[in-house]
C-alpha cells in the first residue's frame, strides 16, 4: 500500500504563499478527472395556473438549459479556473451524452478518456423551474458497473493519460464508473500524486490513500455515524472532537469538510481543525458548488497551497459559483479579484450589467447609492451599513475625481479615486464598488437598474435628481439617517485648524 504521507498536504514553495501567488500558478496544471459524468438540465419558465388534470402547477416553458454535472463539471470548473482539464468517465450513445460532450467541448475540456458505451445511458438530472423555484427533477441512468469492453477502454485511456497529469480528483456519484477495476488501477498508478477524492462515500475509496477528501456535511456525520440534524452555526462544533476519526475512515491526509455558507473545516494529523473564514453568499440553487471546491481545493494543493491556503482558495472558488444562477463555475479572474486589493472593484457600464443581471436572476434585491466618500468617517460607514440592510446587494457608486472637482471645488478631492475605492471595498457591507464621471449616476443606474435607490438624511424624496428614473426602472428610493454633527466638510475644517494655531503661535513667538 502507498505511503500516505507521500501526499498529506500540499508541497508548499519556500516562505509564505499568498492566495494571489497560488491563483497565478493555476495556469498550466494539468489535471485528470475520473469519475460520474452526468447532464444537469433546468427547464425554465413560470406557473400561472393549476392542471384540470391534477392539482399540479402548469409550467410554461421558456428556455431550457443544460451544464456539465458531477465529474463533468468538475473537470469544467478545472477548465474554467485555467488549469487542462482531461476527463475519464463513461457515457451512453444517445442524445444526452451528445449534449454533455458538445458542453464539455466549449468549455475546453479534453474529452478523448471518456469512453461512449451504446448499452449505457447518460446519467441525467433534469429540473422544472418555475419562477425561479424548483418543482421536481427527474434522473435518468441506471448507475450500473462498466460492460466489458467499455471498462477496457476506460483503464488503458487511464494508463495513458494519469503520468501527465500533475493531480488527480476522483469523483463519486455512485454511478457506476468507478467499478473495483477501475479503482485498483487508480491505486496504483496515482502513486506520488495530489489526488482529491469528492464521493459520496469517501470510506469507499480509502485505499486510495487520498491527499483529501471534500464530504459536505451530511456526507461526514454518514462516515461517522452521528446526527446531522445540528443548527447551522453549530456544525464545525460538532465535528471537531471526531477530526482523528474522520482521517482514520478516509484514508486521507487532510479532510476538507464543507460546510455553505460557514466556510469548510479542515481536519489534519497531528494538528488542530482549522474553520476556514466564512463567505456568505445569497443564493436560490448551490448545485455544482461541491465540485467547484473540489476543482479549485486540487489545483491550490498542486500549486504549492499549504492545505488551510487551498481550503480558503477552494471557499472562495465555490462562493463565487453559487453565486451564478444554476451550475456553474468560477472564472480564474474571479477568483484572483477575489483575494486581491481590487476585489470588489467593477469596471465598465458592460461588466456591472453583467453582475447586477446575475444577482438579479438569483432573486436578490440591490441596493445602490452614490457619493464622492472622499475621507471616509463614522457617519459614512454608519450610512452603507445601514443601507445594505435594505436589500441583498450593496453597490456602492464613487464619483470620479473629475466628477468631485465639479461638485465640490478644486481642492478636492482629498483622496483620489484609486485609494476611495480600496477604503470602501473594505467595508463588509459592501458587495461592490463602481466609478462614473458624469455629476449625476444616470447611466449607472439604466444598466444596475436598483431596487433601492440609497440616499443620505440631508436629502428628501423631492429632492433625489434620480428618483423618477429609478421609480420608472421598477425601484425605490430610500433616505437613510444620518449620523448628527458627522461630515466631510466639517471634518476637513477640523483639521486645518491646528495648522493655522500653529502658524499662529510661532508667529506670536517670534514677535516675542
Amino acid at each position: 500500500m502507498p505511503d500516505r504521507s507521500r501526499k498529506d498536504a500540499a508541497r508548499p514553495q519556500d516562505g509564505p504563499v499568498s492566495p494571489v501567488a497560488v491563483i497565478d500558478r493555476l495556469a498550466g496544471l494539468r489535471v485528470l478527472v475520473v469519475g460520474d459524468a452526468i447532464l444537469d438540465s433546468y427547464l425554465a419558465g413560470s406557473a400561472r395556473r393549476l392542471s384540470r388534470e391534477a392539482p399540479v402547477p402548469v409550467v410554461a416553458l421558456s428556455e431550457r438549459r443544460d451544464a456539465p454535472g458531477g465529474a463533468a463539471n468538475t473537470a469544467a470548473n478545472v477548465a474554467t479556473l485555467g488549469a487542462r482539464a482531461t476527463l475519464a468517465s463513461l457515457v451512453g450513445r444517445d442524445a444526452e451524452g451528445d449534449r454533455l460532450l458538445a458542453l464539455l467541448a466549449a468549455r475546453g475540456v479534453d474529452t478523448r478518456a471518456v469512453v461512449r458505451d451504446a448499452g449505457r445511458r447518460t446519467e441525467a438530472k433534469s429540473r422544472v423551474v418555475a419562477d425561479g423555484q424548483t418543482l421536481v427533477r427527474f434522473d435518468q441512468g441506471d448507475g450500473a458497473p462498466p460492460a466489458p469492453e467499455a471498462e477496457t477502454r476506460l483503464l488503458e485511456f487511464l494508463r495513458d493519460e494519469l503520468p501527465r497529469a500533475d493531480a488527480v480528483v476522483v469523483s463519486d456519484y455512485l454511478a457506476g464508473v468507478l467499478a473495483p477495476a477501475v479503482l485498483t488501477e487508480l491505486q496504483r498508478l496515482c502513486d506520488g500524486k495530489v489526488v482529491v477524492v469528492d464521493g459520496r462515500r469517501p470510506r469507499r475509496l480509502h485505499a486510495l490513500r487520498s491527499t483529501a477528501v471534500t464530504p459536505n456535511y451530511a456526507e461526514a456525520c454518514a462516515l461517522l455515524g452521528l446526527d446531522a440534524d445540528v443548527p447551522r452555526g453549530d456544525r464545525a462544533a460538532a465535528l471537531q472532537p471526531h477530526a482523528a476519526e474522520l482521517l482514520r475512515r478516509t484514508g486521507a491526509g487532510m479532510v476538507a469538510v464543507t460546510l455553505d455558507r460557514d466556510g469548510a473545516l479542515v481536519v489534519q494529523d497531528g494538528q488542530p481543525a482549522i474553520l476556514t473564514a466564512p463567505r456568505p453568499v445569497r443564493a436560490a440553487c448551490a448545485t455544482g458548488a461541491g465540485d467547484t471546491f473540489a476543482a479549485a481545493l486540487t489545483l491550490a494543493l498542486a500549486a504549492g497551497a499549504p492545505a488551510e491556503l487551498a481550503a480558503e482558495v477552494a471557499s472562495a472558488a465555490a462562493a463565487i459559483a453559487v453565486a451564478a444562477d444554476g451550475t456553474a463555475g468560477c472564472p480564474h479572474e474571479e477568483l484572483r479579484r477575489a483575494f486581491g486589493l481590487r476585489g470588489k472593484w467593477v469596471v465598465g457600464l458592460a461588466e456591472v450589467t453583467r453582475i447586477a443581471h446575475r444577482h438579479r436572476r438569483a432573486g436578490r434585491r440591490i441596493v445602490l447609492t452614490n457619493g464622492c466618500f472622499d475621507l471616509l468617517h463614522r457617519g459614512h460607514v454608519t450610512y452603507l451599513e445601514q443601507a445594505a440592510e435594505l436589500g441583498d446587494v450593496l453597490i456602492v457608486a464613487l464619483n470620479g475625481d473629475e466628477s468631485v472637482r465639479r461638485l465640490k471645488g478644486p481642492d478636492r478631492p482629498l483622496t483620489p479615486l484609486e485609494d476611495r475605492v480600496e477604503v470602501i471595498a473594505a467595508l463588509g457591507c459592501v458587495d461592490h464598488v463602481v466609478s462614473f464621471d458624469e455629476d449625476r449616476p444616470t447611466r449607472l443606474i439604466e444598466a444596475i437598474r436598483p431596487d433601492v435607490l440609497a440616499k443620505g438624511g440631508d436629502y428628501t424624496r423631492a429632492t433625489v435628481p434620480e428618483a423618477a428614473l429609478v421609480e420608472q426602472l421598477g425601484g425605490r428610493v430610500e433616505i437613510v439617517s444620518e449620523v448628527s454633527g458627522r461630515s466631510t466638510t466639517r471634518l476637513v475644517e477640523r483639521i486645518r485648524e491646528p495648522h493655522d494655531g500653529g502658524d499662529r503661535f510661532r508667529r506670536a513667538r517670534s514677535r516675542g
